[in-house]
């Protein structure tokens, strides 16, 4: 599948950076498949060890760390020579911390390697480095699933992306047979999501939403405990870790959907679950929108402390956990989860090209879902259906006079004023736009 991140890579090569390459995300979000394709299109000599699953190669870290003495074990143990040409792959690099080490030896050799490395979980890793991580000596990238653009363009549906763009940047609405196929394949990705193995079964069954494969959300989940037990300290760890990731449904569907601790567990606090959510972020799991004081630039000057939303890293988990069947994002349905599938769906696609995400909501009657700085301090409000009223978006306009305000909805391209409506399946015109 094509995928926008390859575009870094090509960069972090073509400018020859000393740095060695680190590329996280959560398991089968497709890093290996993405490094193996760049590989193939850059490199005539590539060496790839999965640390994981051949452990016998960890022991080409044991004692000097010099690339060249590095190299010459990885070598032996695969029987064949590698030289300063080789480019290195170390995937599933978090199970061996001398690996990492080694990283730092690779930035600063005389020589120019090219060492790409990968693995899930790194985030939770990096946190608990016994040692001194490599700060400045790797270049890290961050893979998120696809978004609605990449779930498109893999959906064969290029012709379509390309008029989405068209008409956002003329700011003129899709005609209306077009934007109801935008919309509905938009509320597909709302229960697909982007994980590469949801997104080949729904292309492999048609793009027909009912013979999607739906257990593939569950078989995902699976995986991610399976790594989680390597990285916790007791089986109790895990259990507070899985109560918090289950209980972001419930939190997104109350009508103040600021994270609270007892809703995870009755007379629950921060103190029993502030690690458990660390975990979960650090590890990609889980996306934080942060609350703010004021919407003032820079905006994280502004943060509220303590004061959160959590959203799933993938839209297509939350609707699995919430159990959505495909009406039930219909524009004409009131399902008590579908404003939070929609509010993930788009902080997921803003979350890939924003480092921090904020809200604001300075009382009971005004909330404003999104807060963006990129280019001017913008408001965003996000609605799941067809609603023209944006009472929140109103006041905020009055009291603070912005340059430009966005509705992201399921109606068509419009501006009124400052107010500019942004379909749902536009999103991904926004987050690239710097809007």
């Amino acid at each position: 599948m094509e995928r926008k991140i390859y575009r870094d890579l090509a960069e972090w090569e073509s400018m020859s950076v000393q740095e060695p390459l680190m590329l996280i995300g959560v398991r089968q979000v497709g890093k290996t498949w993405l490094i193996q394709k760049f590989c193939e299109d850059c490199y005539t000599d590539t060496f790839y060890v999965n640390l994981e699953e051949q452990q016998s190669f960890q022991s080409a870290f044991d004692g000097d760390l010099s690339p060249a003495v590095i190299l010459r074990n990885l070598g032996i143990l695969a029987g064949r020579t590698l030289t300063e040409k080789t480019t290195l792959v170390l995937d599933e690099i978090q199970v061996c911390e001398r690996a990492i080490t080694a990283l730092k030896y690779f930035c600063e050799a005389k020589e120019n390697y090219r060492v790409i490395a990968a693995g899930s979980l790194l985030g939770v890793k990096i946190n608990r480095f016994s040692s001194s991580f490599p700060v400045g000596k790797v270049r890290i990238l961050h893979m998120y699933p696809l978004d609605f653009e990449e779930f498109l363009t893999a959906c064969g549906e290029g012709l379509l992306r390309d008029a989405i763009r068209q008409s956002f940047q003329e700011n003129q609405a899709l005609p209306a047979g077009i934007h109801e196929k935008a919309l509905q394949l938009c509320y597909d990705y709302m229960l697909v999501g982007g994980m590469p193995k949801a997104v080949s079964d729904y292309v492999g069954c048609g793009k027909i939403i009912t013979a999607f494969r739906r257990e593939i959300h569950q078989e995902l989940q699976l995986a991610y405990l399976s790594d989680m037990t390597k990285y916790v300290s007791s089986p109790y760890e895990t259990e507070k870790i899985t109560q918090v990731y289950q209980s972001v449904p419930r939190q997104l569907s109350k009508e103040n959907p600021k994270f609270k601790y007892s809703v995870v567990r009755p007379n629950a606090n921060k103190r029993d679950f502030y690690a458990p959510i660390d975990w979960l972020k650090a590890a990609g799991m889980v996306l934080s929108v942060n609350a703010l004081e004021v919407p003032l630039s820079p905006l994280k000057s502004y943060t509220k402390e303590g004061v959160f939303k959590l959203y799933l890293s993938d839209v297509g988990m939350l609707s699995s956990l919430c159990g959505l069947k495909p009406r039930d994002l219909l524009p004409e349905e009131n399902n008590m989860y579908k404003g939070a599938v929609a509010e993930n769906y788009v902080i997921q696609q803003f979350a890939a090209h924003r480092e921090v995400l904020y809200y604001y909501k300075p009382s009971e009657n005004m909330e404003i879902d999104l807060v963006d700085d990129s280019a001017a301090v913008i408001p965003i409000e996000i609605k799941a259906g067809r609603h023209k009223r944006s009472k929140s978006l109103d006041q905020y306009i009055e009291q603070y006079q912005p340059e430009a305000a966005i509705r992201i909805s399921a109606l068509n391209f419009g501006k009124a004023g400052v107010l500019l409506s942004v379909p749902l399946y536009a999103v991904f015109c926004l987050t690239d736009s710097g809007q």
